[in-house]
């Protein structure tokens, strides 16, 4: 939650350095970002979620990439303090803990991580802190649903938590057959939106080539980078053109087609995708290149993206529209227009 304090003006900033803002208060926290931001997630979506210098007081310009996942834990003193935050929240844990602790912790925290000297967070803890907690923090232990006395030191209630948890799991896991879901495109039309390589002789000459167990490798790469750049020449031809009339060197005029005032951005999706490089640049030459690279986590065994095509992202002046080539190695590619 300490990542969503609200931007400080500068006359605020100037009351945070002498320790005189008052970080403990709601209104001090962007609940309509944090909001949004926890719904995003709570829907299995990637959220940025901003980073908060609190030696400087101030958001750092880069935003750190969160993604969604089957339990998202939610932390924060005001957790309970907001009334659209509260329904995004299925189970409600009051950590209680006693006030000298809390002091204690507060202390090594801010001095150690943030900079503050001791008189600064002691002064902040009488004028704002334990008012806070007395007024806003305090009271809404009667919304949670646990309540765990000594906090981290008290095992059986984290057990307890765990375990209810495993047990919601297992029951939304039951509602999804995984395996049939797996299986449910098979027997079915395909979609109106797939587009097959044109079955020529050339296309099935090649494929013979791949499939032969007895192709030689050399052969074998050549054949497949010639199919993946007829493969990429056929994807070409759902993107907008425009009729282009060009004077070739021996001064003969060509009529052809043009991409009409748009990029073309390829995204490989590793490892795989990797191989479909080479023929998407001998295709598009200045051609713009992303990775993604999607791996299995081993604890959830679900999948989750380990990088993203940085160079692709957009920025606010930009308004031209790109045309993202998601490629992998089984020679299918989809067409993604993002405006």
């Amino acid at each position: 939650m300490d990542c969503f304090y609200k931007i400080l003006s500068k006359e605020e900033q100037e009351l945070a350095a002498r320790n005189e803002y008052n970080f403990d208060h709601p209104d001090a926290f962007d609940f309509d970002l944090l909001v949004n931001v926890l719904r995003k997630l709570k829907k299995g979506k990637s959220v940025k979620v901003p980073v908060y210098d609190f030696t400087t007081h101030s958001r750092r310009k880069e935003w750190k990439t969160v993604y969604g996942a089957n339990v998202v834990i939610f932390e924060g003193i005001l957790s309970f303090a907001n009334k659209e935050l509260l329904k995004l929240l299925d189970m409600k844990v009051f950590v209680d803990t006693d006030s000298d602790i809390r002091l204690v912790r507060r202390l090594k925290r801010d001095i150690t991580e943030r900079g503050r000297d001791i008189v600064g967070v002691i002064k902040q803890y009488n004028k704002f802190v334990k008012p806070a907690f007395e007024q806003y923090i305090e009271p809404t232990v009667q919304l949670a649903d646990i309540v765990v006395p000594r906090g981290g030191e008290n095992f059986v209630a984290l057990d307890l938590i765990v375990q209810h948890v495993h047990s919601q799991l297992e029951k939304r896991m039951q509602r999804w057959n995984m395996a049939a879901l797996a299986s449910a495109h098979q027997g079915q039309p395909l979609p109106e939106t797939l587009s097959v390589l044109q079955n020529t002789p050339q296309v099935r000459g090649m494929h013979t080539i791949i499939r032969n167990k007895d192709t030689n490798r050399d052969e074998f790469i050549f054949y497949s980078k010639r199919l993946m750049r007829l493969l990429i020449e056929h994807a070409l031809s759902f993107l907008p053109l425009q009729p282009v009339t060009v004077e070739t060197p021996q001064g003969t005029l060509y009529q052809g087609k043009r991409i009409h005032k748009q990029r073309i951005t390829g995204v490989s999706i590793l490892r795989a995708g990797e191989t479909m490089e080479q023929a998407l640049t001998a295709v598009c030459k200045d051609i713009r290149l992303g990775k993604i690279l999607i791996q299995t986590n081993h604890n959830t065994g679900e999948p989750e993206v380990r990088s993203q095509p940085s160079l692709l992202l957009l920025t606010s002046e930009q308004v031209c529209i790109f045309f993202f080539y998601l490629y992998n190695a089984e020679t299918t590619l989809g067409i993604i227009p993002h405006i």
